[in-house]
């Protein structure tokens, strides 16, 4: 094998690498017509795999949403909000056969798409804190992963560049900062967030459960080892976080003076032979194509993401012993992601326009199938982010808060709604999180008459009471209400005094605002 030993050469290779991969995958694709032809083919194979299985199991699958519930569960997963209510009329009006498709492709390219998913990938690579001063230092990584996912930047580059980053303050090195740039936890993390591999528990002792030896996690820890702040680094409350790959340094198994080597896990690879600083060994083999991990975490992420649980569940626990619920599927999505250039946004829009996407949410029977099963969509609870920002989008809200005091009241409500369960479909509130909700901003903003927009607007004399509570409707649930609904909403609107009447319509959106069906992606 080629021996690169100077770190200049070894970014060298790593771009190669990349140019190869983007080559083969071009190779690999060029007998499909477009594109468009190909995504297609990959989701009509996702449907039929998964139907096998339910076939095989005796279970029936979901009928398909709802127009009204696949719009606001696609705007939910790809651009983080909900849909205004023009948006959702002009979907419930179009005719067209392929309106999914056309729909999911709209969001895609919309700027809200990146905004979400950095927002997402930040609060995977960070733990959640309230402190103003680290918020306020995540930007920089935000503002890192938005340009990435605007630019659809290549996953394994992405993954490359993160690893190896040094300097600046827009850019992952306050994820290096926030631990304390220890080799343990930097290894802990890493393989967590794009191998999905928990190899925390063999840091003391060999995995009781896995396959994972001590060795094999301080191998790891072994690659972040020369890892140094610069010595004249004084602007740390300016937000940057430059780091230094020195040429010493090495980790040892604890209590013990043994000095472990770096060494790739569950991999016999030479990581001397690729040269260059440790962290720049760690990213060629990590992006490699023959590294069985990385390209698997990834698209496991991607359908947990989209369906509210991954082929292996948890999706960051992708042990050998975790085995996929369909693994045939998982296999042949993660041949379609490598084939594809490492296409994040393309795997996530294959996703999006399947029928095992867009099934209701509801039980079709007693025997409800068993969630790995995918018979029908997960419920998943709105993240305290997506429910404040769905909180203004309702209410109409004008922005007339200066942008500090904006962010301030965001990240305090961020903070009472955060639970400690990172998975979406399990729900763990209690009183002081349905306490923030039912009485505090932006609630009571967003559904009283003198601050709503939504409600100044329907407050025009012209409009039966029908067409507000349809309008009301419309923008909570991306859906019309019910005979039954409209019916009693009507008598209630109905009693309300004249001067009362925009109160009255505040009491019904403050109502629907506060409702499972509004707080839950279904």
């Amino acid at each position: 094998m080629l021996r690169i030993t100077h770190v200049s050469a070894s970014c060298v290779l790593l771009s190669l690498l990349a140019w190869t991969t983007a080559i083969e995958a071009q190779e690999t694709f060029a007998d499909a017509p477009n594109e468009t032809a190909k995504m297609q083919a990959m989701a009509a194979r996702i449907d039929a795999l998964v139907q096998a299985r339910l076939d095989r199991e005796k279970a029936s699958a979901a009928p398909l949403a709802t127009d009204g519930e696949f719009i606001r569960r696609a705007y939910l997963d790809l651009v983080g909000n909900i849909p205004t209510v023009a948006q959702t009329r002009a979907y419930l009006d179009n005719d067209a056969p392929d309106k999914r498709e056309q729909l999911i492709a709209q969001l895609l390219k919309s700027p809200a798409y990146p905004t979400h998913l950095a927002n997402t990938w930040r609060a995977l690579v960070l733990e959640p804190s309230d402190d103003p001063q680290r918020l306020q230092n995540e930007q920089g990584l935000q503002r890192w992963l938005r340009g990435k996912f605007s630019e659809n930047v290549r996953y394994d580059r992405l993954v490359e560049e993160f690893l190896t980053a040094t300097q600046g303050s827009d850019g992952p090195g306050y994820f290096y900062a926030s631990q304390d740039l220890k080799p343990e936890m930097l290894a802990s993390e890493t393989s967590r967030i794009f191998l999905g591999l928990q190899l925390e528990c063999a840091q003391c002792h060999d995995h009781p459960f896995d396959r994972w030896k001590q060795h094999d996690f301080w191998g790891l820890a072994a690659f972040f080892a020369q890892l140094e702040r610069p010595a004249n680094d004084n602007i740390v409350g300016l937000g940057r976080f430059d780091i230094v790959d020195r040429n010493m340094g090495e980790v040892t198994i604890p209590e013990t003076d043994e000095v472990v080597p770096p060494a790739f896990p569950g991999s016999s690879a030479n990581y001397a032979s690729f040269g260059g600083t440790r962290r720049q060994q760690l990213a060629i083999w990590m992006v490699s194509r023959d590294n069985p991990y990385m390209p698997r975490r990834a698209v496991n992420w991607a359908w947990a993401h989209m369906m509210g649980r991954g082929i292996v569940h948890p999706a960051d626990d992708m042990s050998p012993q975790n085995l996929p619920s369909h693994p045939e599927l998982l296999n042949e999505l993660t041949d379609y992601f490598i084939r594809s250039g490492f296409d994040l946004r393309l795997l996530l829009q294959t996703i999006a326009i399947t029928d095992t996407y867009a099934r209701s949410s509801e039980a079709v029977s007693d025997s409800e199938a068993p969630p790995e099963l995918f018979a029908r969509m997960a419920v998943k609870s709105l993240t305290p982010e997506q429910l404040y920002d769905a909180f203004l989008k309702v209410g109409l809200l004008k922005n007339d808060v200066p942008l500090m005091q904006q962010d301030g009241l965001r990240n305090q409500f961020v903070a009472r709604l955060r639970t400690a369960s990172k998975d979406r479909t399990f729900f763990d509130t209690g009183m002081p999180q349905a306490l923030a909700v039912m009485n505090g901003p932006p609630v009571s903003t967003a559904t009283s008459p003198e601050t709503s927009g939504l409600l100044k607007a329907l407050s025009a004399p012209f409009l039966t009471d029908e067409q507000r509570l349809n309008v009301l409707f419309l923008a909570a649930y991306s859906r019309p209400p019910n005979p039954d609904e409209l019916k009693r909403y009507q008598e209630f609107l109905q009693q309300a005094e004249p001067d009362q009447q925009s109160a009255a319509l505040g009491d019904v959106l403050w109502v629907l605002a506060n409702s499972a069906e509004f707080m839950l992606n279904h």
